[in-house]
This record gives C-alpha cells, sequence and structure tokens, in this order.
C-alpha cells in the first residue's frame, strides 16, 4: 500500500496559516468557521468583572464555571497576563504554539463544561485554538475569545483593566506595557523583578528566550528554562557534546540566532533553515558506527533536511561464531575454533536480549553458538526494555532535543515502544514523529490494548521484498499498532535495508518536509 501526499500549488503570496495548531502536521484540524465567539475589548473587560464578583450562591453563573485560558507561549505569559480575583487562569506553559493542542489534549477535563475566555498577542492564535476546544464534543461550546487581543484590550483600557505587566509583541518594540508599566516578570537566576527580553539570553538547552537582569548576565552566560529544569535539565557543567554545540551557536551574532524565528529580523535569514534532529536506534547486534556506515547514503541524501545522532544501545552482547570443523578448513588460513582477539573486534548492543541473557556482563567475549542462525530469534528477545528507556531519557536530556527518532529493525521495535508510553515519558523523551524501518510490535500492553497517535513513517519490504529477518506481515502489524489518520507506508523490493533510490527516497522526503 502507498499513501502520497498532494501539494498545494496555490500562490506562494498566500498562506493558508500564519501560525500552526498543528503538532502533528498529518492530522487535519478543524475549520476556522468553528472558532469561538468573539468579544470586544469592552464585552472581554465587562464578563471579567461580573465574574470576578459573582456570589456561588447568589447568582446563576458561577466564578468557578469561568475559566481564562491564555493561548500564548510561556516567555510570553511571563512578562505579562490577565489577573481576575476568583477566576481560575490556565496557563499551558508551552514553548511553542503547536504544542498548544497537546496541552489541550491532556487537559480537556480543565475545559470540560466551562464558559471559557481565550486571550492571546492579537487574536490570530485564538481562532483555530478556540475552534479546536470546540470540536472536542457538546460540553466544550461554550469558547470565547478576545478580538483583537491584549493589543485592542490595552488600546481600550490604557491603564491595563483585568491585565497586569507587558504585551509580548512579535516586532522592534519586544514588549509594549499599561501607562502603569507593572513589572510581574522575574529574573531566572536571582528572581529579582525583571521584563526586558531586550537581551534575547536563551536556554542553553531549548534555545527559547529567558529573563536574565543585567547583573546575572555579567556572572554567567549560560542558562536553563523553567521548563527544561521541570524535565530534569539543570545549570550543572554541561557535557562535551553539549559543550561543542554551544560552542557553534556561540560563533553566531544575536541578530543570526534570532533572524530565525523572531520577529526583529525584518525578514532577513542569515543562516540556513534548521534541520530535524533525529535520534537513529540500530538493530540487534549493531553499533552506532556501523548502523551510521549503513545509513551514510540516506543521510547523504537527505544532508539538508535532517542530521542524524546515532547512539550505543545499553545492552552489551557477547560475540557469537560458528566453529568451522577441520575438513573446512584445510584449504583455509581460519583455524577451527580461533575467533579473532576480542580487543580487534567492535562491541555489539542491543535494545532488548533473551531472558537468558540478563544481568550484569563482566567482560565481552567470544560465544560459540548453540545453533545455527534464527530468523526468528527476535521473538525471544522481550527482556531489557525499561533498562532501554531509561538509558534513552538519559541520552534526550543530554544530546537532545530531537524532533523524531528513526529506528531499524529491532530499534524499530524499541521506537514503536517508546511512543506507546507517550504519556508517561513526556517532558523526558518528546518527539514529533517516528520512522520505523524492518520493525516488528513487541508483546506489551500498551500496543496491544491501545493505538499509538504519533505522526509515523514505516519503510519495509513487500512480501516480494527479500526481507528474510522480518517478515512483511510482521511490520503490517507493527503500522497497525499506530493512528492510520497519521501514518504513512512505504514498502519497497530491497530486502532487509532502507531504500534510498527513487521513488523510495522521494516519500521519505515528503514524510520528512511536513515537520520543517
Amino acid at each position: 500500500m502507498w499513501i502520497h501526499f498532494s501539494v498545494s500549488s496555490s500562490c506562494p503570496s498566500k498562506r493558508n496559516e500564519l501560525v500552526t495548531l498543528r503538532s502533528n502536521p498529518l492530522l487535519k484540524l478543524p475549520e476556522i468557521t468553528e472558532a469561538g465567539t468573539h468579544l470586544s475589548a469592552a464585552e472581554f473587560h465587562s464578563v471579567l468583572e461580573r465574574a470576578g464578583l459573582l456570589s456561588d450562591e447568589k447568582k446563576r453563573i458561577h466564578s468557578k464555571d469561568v475559566v481564562l485560558l491564555d493561548a500564548r507561549n510561556l516567555y510570553e505569559t511571563r512578562v505579562g497576563k490577565f489577573k481576575t480575583p476568583n477566576i481560575e487562569t490556565l496557563d499551558p506553559e508551552i514553548r511553542q504554539y503547536s504544542d498548544l493542542s497537546c496541552w489541550i489534549d491532556d487537559n480537556s477535563e480543565k475545559l470540560r463544561g466551562k464558559q471559557i475566555l481565550m486571550y492571546c498577542t492579537g487574536g490570530i492564535r485564538c481562532e483555530m485554538a478556540s475552534a479546536y476546544i470546540k470540536s472536542k464534543g457538546s460540553e466544550f461550546q461554550n469558547v470565547f475569545q478576545l478580538y483583537g487581543g491584549i493589543q485592542r484590550y490595552l488600546e481600550q483600557f490604557p491603564y491595563g483593566g483585568f491585565f497586569s505587566g507587558k504585551n509580548f509583541v512579535f516586532d522592534h518594540r519586544i514588549s509594549v506595557g499599561s501607562s502603569t508599566e507593572d513589572i510581574i516578570g522575574t529574573c531566572l537566576s536571582c528572581g529579582d523583578p525583571f521584563d526586558d527580553y531586550s537581551s534575547r539570553c536563551r536556554c542553553k538547552y531549548c534555545r527559547m528566550l529567558v529573563l536574565v537582569c543585567d547583573n546575572c548576565q555579567k556572572k554567567n552566560t549560560l542558562y536553563v528554562c523553567e521548563l527544561c529544569r521541570k524535565n530534569g535539565k539543570d545549570g550543572g557543567p554541561i557535557s562535551q557534546f553539549q559543550s561543542t554545540k554551544l560552542e557553534i551557536v556561540s560563533q553566531q551574532s544575536d541578530h543570526e540566532i534570532g533572524s530565525q524565528q523572531l520577529p526583529w529580523s525584518n525578514g532577513k535569514v542569515c543562516r540556513s533553515p534548521r534541520k530535524l534532529r533525529v535520534l537513529c536506534l540500530h538493530g540487534f547486534r549493531q553499533n552506532a558506527s556501523s548502523f551510521k556506515g549503513r545509513t551514510a547514503s540516506l543521510a547523504k541524501k537527505l544532508k539538508t533536511m535532517v542530521e542524524f545522532v546515532y547512539v550505543d544501545a545499553p545492552h552489551e552482547l557477547s560475540f557469537i561464531y560458528h566453529p568451522r570443523d577441520r575438513e573446512t578448513c584445510v584449504t583455509s588460513s581460519v583455524q577451527p575454533n580461533c575467533p579473532p582477539p576480542v580487543e580487534h573486534c567492535k562491541k555489539k548492543f542491543a535494545w532488548l536480549i533473551a531472558e537468558d541473557n540478563t544481568g550484569e556482563r563482566s567482560e565481552t567475549k567470544w560465544e560459540v553458538a548453540d545453533a545455527l542462525f534464527d530468523p526468528l530469534q527476535y521473538q525471544k528477545q522481550t527482556d531489557g526494555f525499561e533498562e532501554s528507556l531509561a538509558y534513552l531519557k538519559t541520552v534526550f536530556s543530554e544530546k537532545g532535543p530531537f524532533d523524531g527518532i528513526l529506528g531499524f529493525s529491532q530499534g524499530a521495535a524499541m521506537t514503536a515502544a517508546v511512543c506507546s508510553r507517550k504519556m508517561s515519558v513526556k517532558g523526558a523523551v518528546d518527539v514529533r514523529f517516528a520512522v520505523l524501518c524492518s520493525g516488528f510490535p513487541l508483546q506489551i500492553p500498551e500496543l496491544e490494548h491501545g493505538v499509538i497517535s504519533c505522526p509515523s513513517l514505516h519503510i519495509f519490504g513487500s512480501d516480494q521484498g527479500n526481507d528474510r529477518q522480518i517478515a512483511n506481515k510482521m511490520s503490517r502489524d507493527l503500522a497497525s499498532c499506530f493512528d492510520a489518520g497519521c501514518s504513512v507506508i512505504i514498502e519497497h523490493d530491497s530486502g532487509h535495508v532502507i531504500p534510498t533510490r527513487s521513488p523510495y527516497i522521494d516519500e521519505i522526503k515528503v514524510f520528512l518536509q511536513r515537520f520543517l
């Protein structure tokens, strides 16, 4: 089965979206005509005023039934927000607007049955976000949005009204406040009142804007945002990998860094667009070095789109060899039962191991194979998942963030299992998509009883594809574990490999392009 994307040929000056709500670019969003009811600045203010003063016993509408929802990014909310007595304000604390849909999915109970008052900078982001909330069902229909956003509200109420602090704006001004100039932001390092982003300080991990006062900027030049701290990253010494990455970034000027994402670049792009960072999980009895070699052609053809990062799996394996009998060795230079020295061999690893291979391994050594190669051996390799998952959390912490994971064979099985744990590993292992090559499903409850809602690309051999290790049916079974609405399948005739010739490489590029 082939699933192709269609590409619009509309005029380049026409934009379907100014900002996108889609964390999953393959899923269709609700129609913008279903957006929430517009409230003028005066109407919005009046609703807040009445709701904030209502008594639960005496009024038909209770303040506990009204919630304020801020549709902006965390760094925007840290310098200004609406504050109304007796009304709960929900701050999703997201890095980017496309994360808002996931927050809505995860926190729908906070919105169910409520009168939802939404706001953002100028009103644009609330249009699609409010429609998305209403698409949740009949209990999510009372959605209202501030027409013209905070900007229009401050024009109507120059003294701030219910809005405190400054409104972060996407132009050279950076932020605009009311005439009272309240400061609600605080320095990330010392906690003193501060709300000036003009220095453009950024988190050393995720590159999100952070507030750092002038005094603290003199003491330290590397910062960790509050979201990264919540996910276990601290402000201590950084690894050699991170030092190298930061050294590259530091060679660019502030203007170059800001030009890719921020409004004060005046439309000038001073460096090439960011590539997708993809973590690669090798197959059973392989290592990062060998898998890098096996995917060299793929990496070369995707070099303008993707940066591949390779790591060894955590379970080290013994070397296996089949001893030659003496008759075979008469004319051979290889002596019977004499494998090469271990120190001359590269170590082999696995994400999952057989039950009899569990436990600490004191040394790597050669072992005689107890049978000929078994193409179904992967069915016995069911242990070690939790250890591998914990290891991946460390990899994401030290070498992340990553946009996606590419898994091959057993690495694909591991990738699917990680995606099935999306909620339990959120914040520690976050990806936008998965590429699963010649994979198979693990026998775990998450894959047996649920559908994985992660955009996925499945690449495997067809029935006549000559993949002698993973049968076509097994890879199809794995693909069926993912939401069909956001998965793409590519079948090929090249065996147990990742094909890089046309038309396969073209379909791979089309899938990845959606995430750039």
